[in-house]
């Protein structure tokens, strides 16, 4: 609706607005905050406010979502239950999701596909298993062996 019409609180608006609430409420719910549904969002722990960051990128229904180090400063509870999060994201809202992301163990366990890269150079691209052993990504990632 337009501004008029919200302005008047139209019945076609009244609806609109009655939608996205609900729209909103659903998504709270799927990423386990709904009960801070009343709170002050810029008061809460950082986990919950990266929850709050994907749960405010879910209420456009996008087809890709792109996340840049979002496991960086979560302990290891907190890492774990993102990874779970993003695999329910995927398949829920059937969405591809392009991560950055450091935490190796992290990865292994969220993406289908990564391309590795080492101080901007491209090391390898293709599922987990392949690149835990690509050659080039254990010397880069572990270092190589002094014995070869």
């Amino acid at each position: 609706t337009d501004f008029i019409a919200n302005m008047l609180k139209t019945k076609k608006s009244r609806e609109e607005e009655a939608f996205y609430r609900q729209k909103a409420l659903d998504i709270l719910e799927f990423m386990g905050i709904a009960h801070l549904k009343d709170m002050y969002a810029g008061g809460q722990p950082y986990g919950i406010l990266k929850k709050i960051g994907i749960a405010r990128t879910l209420i456009s229904d996008p087809k890709l979502i792109i996340l840049d180090e979002p496991a960086a400063g979560l302990n290891e509870a907190e890492t774990q239950e993102l990874a779970v999060l993003i695999n329910k994201i995927k398949t829920e809202f059937k969405c591809s999701i392009l991560l950055v992301e450091h935490d190796m163990g992290f990865v292994m366990g969220v993406c289908d596909r990564i391309c590795a890269i080492n101080f901007g150079k491209f090391l390898a691209m293709g599922n987990p298993t392949y690149i835990q052993k690509h050659p080039d990504v254990q010397e880069a990632y572990l270092g190589k062996d002094d014995e070869e």
